[in-house]
């Protein structure tokens, strides 16, 4: 059955690769970006610009664009990361980390809630590096920190929208080779089919779990 999907962050990297990936599949997809790339152009995709996740007049715009059209599936993939290590912290890039990696997807969520049907889903692309279990080397503060934050912000959302059967996965890609990671890591098209895949898998019994893209669960 075709599904209408938005995902944020569409202009490159794993964002892209979704797109295409949906795309393949005949689903309706809405791309939302700050600014289209070339190659998101090329897709058949509704393209949504102008929309910067950190603020509330974006998110604004978006949902005048959706006007009432329902969503099937929500991947919150917009996201930024920025190395800092101790000592030498920059708090105002540690700000903008949170505001894009953890209000972001809560900000897009909240906007969108009256546009979710009954059953739909929600993916978080989070990232072990907001584990707590996991973090065996320090540093990167900002990216740690807004990523365990998105996590908690994911297992509210799957408590609070449980009673609509909306489920709610906080995924973690791996490291990918897009320009975010230097373009070191995994090839993102290969990334991007087992994403489709765990989310094609998302219920309810699956809702408010932390896992790697390769199916195992991650320790909070």
């Amino acid at each position: 059955m075709t599904e209408h999907v938005l995902i944020t962050g569409a202009n490159r990297g794993i964002g892209l690769a979704l797109c295409q990936r949906y795309c393949d599949r005949q689903d309706r997809v809405t791309a939302v970006c700050r600014e289209a790339s070339p190659e998101l152009r090329e897709l058949p995709v509704n393209i949504i610009g102008g929309v910067d996740v950190r603020a509330g007049t974006g998110v604004d715009r978006l949902v005048t664009e959706l006007e009432e059209t329902p969503i099937d599936l929500l991947i919150n993939n917009a996201g930024i990361l920025h190395s800092d290590r101790w000592p030498d912290l920059d708090f105002e890039s540690i700000e903008e980390q949170f505001r894009v990696n953890a209000l972001g997807p809560l900000r897009v969520t909240h906007g969108l809630r009256n546009l979710l049907r009954d059953g739909s889903r929600i993916c978080i692309m989070t990232s072990r590096m907001g584990s707590i279990g996991d973090n065996t080397s320090g540093g990167y503060y900002g990216y740690r920190m807004s990523k365990s934050a998105v996590n908690m912000a994911g297992m509210s959302l799957h408590h609070d929208l449980s009673g609509r059967g909306i489920s709610v996965l906080m995924l973690h890609p791996g490291p990918v080779a897009t320009e975010m990671t230097d373009h070191q890591g995994a090839d993102v098209d290969a990334v991007a089919a087992r994403i489709v895949e765990r989310l094609d898998e998302l219920g309810q019994d699956k809702s408010g779990t932390f896992v790697h893209v390769e199916n195992y669960p991650l320790p909070w």
